[in-house]
C-alpha cells in the first residue's frame, strides 16, 4: 500500500506542527508559509510520523490515506 498525503492549503496556517512531527517530509513555503511535502515523499517508512503530523495539525489541514 502507498500512503500518501494531502494538505489544504486553504486551511493550513502555517503553524509547522508537521515539521516537528515528520521533518523529513514536510517543509514550509517561504513566501506563502504553507505546509508542503518535500520531493520523493511520503515515503513507505513516513507512515507514523505522518499520522502524527495529522493528529498535530491544529487546523486539520492534513490528510494521510493508504491506497
Amino acid at each position: 500500500m502507498a500512503i500518501h498525503a494531502h494538505i489544504d492549503a486553504a486551511v493550513c496556517n502555517g503553524y509547522g506542527n508537521c515539521l516537528v512531527a515528520a521533518p523529513e517530509v514536510f517543509d514550509l513555503d517561504p513566501e506563502t508559509n504553507i505546509a508542503f511535502t518535500q520531493p520523493g515523499r511520503p515515503a513507505e517508512g513516513d507512515r507514523d510520523s505522518l499520522l502524527e503530523a495529522e493528529a498535530d495539525c491544529p487546523v486539520r489541514a492534513i490528510l494521510v490515506s493508504e491506497s
